[in-house]
């Protein structure tokens, strides 16, 4: 099976946790802030603060900052789930916005500008599919109404400029990222003193740690905030390490199996659209692509699979499911809705080949021309 995405380990990984285990030492240590060192330098950012996941790393920017009740969020709906669970961990509301277009799936500043009110407090971009957004239109209108900016970069580590739109951004390196840790994530905030709130809340709020306390004259703590279990151990962290070695290089084979899908689509199946056709920056995460109309979604994936190719769909909108439709009944957001409808992720990571390319485009356009076929009957 040719899979969406897969992880980029081996010999090095291996020869890293071994060290840690020969080491005796698991938890936070000096792996982790070597880590945080080298992924802050990646970016040309001062420091980082490394934590479990990229759901911890939200809910930390959010608390860091003071959102809580009776504060609203904006946030895309076309996203994972996390970003608006974070919201809620910190008892805001999330307030769902649409995106810009089929082709820009990028949150709307139009629609933004809609839905603000006296209590919006705070804006979560989404780099979906690693595509950044217009970092200065969105400056702009985070000045006009006076709101924290917050960027869910899940999706395009490696990007100097991510990190440099407002308050903080947080990465993710769960196993299907472009770098993994297996389970992991990270905060990286230009200003210190949040950047120290938040690395003092991922660890109880205790003001040492474990390692610090062994290499202290004294064993004792204190607890100054109220914090949370969100450390990230030195196994993950010697993962990380090695996997930022091939990140950058991991990002430019993306980017070039990307070129060869838009080229090859647009010649063999026009009628399937890939979303972004304008130049944009990006890490180029997955590749998302837009099914036409008349296509049955499903029939194109039960095809593709029957011919060895994974597929999945990024994503069924937040404000759909049943949490949140419970929650907040009535939300339409009518562009992400055609969005998801039509969208379908085929394999794009950097074990996948140009004949593999050429492949999934073949089987593709099949797929597409027996559905619709299948339609027109």
């Amino acid at each position: 099976m040719l899979m969406v995405s897969a992880p980029i380990v081996g010999i090095p990984e291996k020869a890293a946790l071994f060290e840690v285990i020969d080491s005796g030492w698991l938890t936070m240590g000096d792996r982790v802030q070597a880590f945080e060192e080298a992924f802050a330098n990646l970016h040309g950012a001062e420091d980082c603060v490394a934590v479990s996941s990229c759901t911890a790393a939200l809910h930390l920017i959010l608390d860091a900052l003071g959102i809580g009740p009776g504060d609203e969020v904006l946030v895309p709906a076309l996203t994972f789930v996390a970003t608006a669970n974070a919201v809620l961990y910190v008892n805001a509301t999330p307030v769902f916005v649409d995106i810009e277009s089929l082709d820009v799936p990028l949150m709307s500043i139009a629609d933004a500008e809609a839905r603000c009110t006296p209590r919006t407090k705070a804006v979560i971009l989404v780099h979906f599919a690693g595509y950044l957004p217009d970092r200065d239109a969105w400056q702009q209108f985070a000045a006009r109404h006076g709101l924290l900016l917050i960027e869910d970069a899940a999706h395009a580590p490696g990007l100097k400029e991510v990190g440099t739109y407002g308050a903080a951004a947080a990465f993710s390196f769960y196993g299907n990222k472009n770098m993994t840790t297996a389970e992991g994530g990270a905060v990286i905030a230009r200003d210190r003193a949040l950047r120290d709130r938040i690395r003092l809340a991922r660890g109880h709020g205790m003001s040492s740690g474990t390692h610090q306390r062994l290499n202290s004259r004294t064993p004792t703590y204190d607890v100054t905030v109220l914090g949370f279990n969100y450390r990230l151990d030195e196994l993950r962290a010697a993962i990380g390490i090695v996997q930022l070695r091939g990140l950058l290089g991991w990002n430019e084979i993306r980017h070039i199996l990307v070129m060869q899908y838009r080229r090859l689509i647009a010649q063999h199946c026009p009628a399937v659209k890939v979303p972004f056709s304008d130049p944009r920056l990006s890490a180029y995460h997955i590749m998302p692509i837009l099914l036409p109309e008349a296509a049955q979604r499903q029939d194109v994936i039960d095809r593709l699979r029957s011919q060895g190719i994974q597929t999945t769909i990024h994503y069924p909108p937040v404000h759909e499911m049943t949490l949140y439709r419970e929650r907040f009944p009535g939300t339409h957001l009518p562009k992400t809705e055609a969005f998801s409808r039509r969208e379908l992720t085929i394999p794009l990571h950097p074990e996948v080949t140009t004949k593999a390319v050429e492949g999934v485009v073949t089987a593709l356009a099949d797929a597409v021309g027996v559905s619709q076929m299948g339609m027109a009957k």
